[in-house]
């Protein structure tokens, strides 16, 4: 089609991430700062503070994990407002 532009938009990467009492922020490579609630995520929800701070940003800035409770993040997913899923009963009978 003449006009029709077939050029893709640059996938918007983490490049930094605070996770507060009730928060995940991610800042992203295109300027935005994009802010989830911390409920999103019942791992986070339940860690330490501590476990909270914790984290890496994964796949040039495609995710962040928080290796002490085995927790994934995709910026697409808080993009999309897509919440982590929920605990499930095998999780909850884990030691």
């Amino acid at each position: 089609m003449p006009g029709t532009s077939t050029a893709t938009k640059p996938e918007a990467l983490a490049t930094d991430v605070e996770v507060t009492e009730e928060e995940i922020i991610a800042h992203l490579t295109d300027g935005r700062t994009i802010t989830v609630p911390l409920a999103w995520s019942w791992r986070l929800s339940e860690a330490t503070p501590k476990q909270r701070t914790t984290f890496r940003i994964i796949g040039a800035g495609q995710g962040i994990h928080w290796p002490d409770i085995d927790e994934d993040i995709s910026v697409r997913g808080m993009l999309d407002g897509t919440p982590a899923p929920p605990r499930s009963r095998e999780t909850e009978r884990a030691p």
